[in-house]
């Protein structure tokens, strides 16, 4: 069983600062959705091609989407979620990779 559903808050350090971010992710019948909105509480903007897989260290995660503040980008996450933390990178193009750390939000 995944331990990935639910809202997560996240901070990724870029180049320009710490950016932050709510992502929501969901399955229903064996299918991954989700959200990400930033934290200047933009619209919600969809997350693409979320994979899961068990592994020794946790629950390994990728998935894809596209920003548009402060630059356009398309960006790829790639974490291990381990109970109520998540930690990894993301990428974007031939851009450095940026750590991403989070945790979950029990409120939600």
């Amino acid at each position: 069983m995944s331990t990935l559903p639910g809202t997560w808050r996240l901070s990724m350090r870029t180049p320009i600062g710490t950016m932050h971010a709510t992502m929501t992710f969901d399955n229903v019948e064996g299918t991954w959705t989700g959200s990400a909105v930033g934290g200047d509480g933009g619209p919600a903007i969809p997350l693409r091609d979320i994979r899961t897989e068990s592994t020794a260290d946790g629950e390994h995660v990728t998935w894809s989407q596209t920003i548009t503040t402060p630059l356009r980008l398309n960006l790829d996450f790639d974490v291990v979620v381990d109970d109520e933390r998540m930690t990894g990178h993301s990428r974007a193009g031939r851009l450095p990779r940026t750590a991403v750390s989070g945790t979950r939000d029990p409120a939600r």
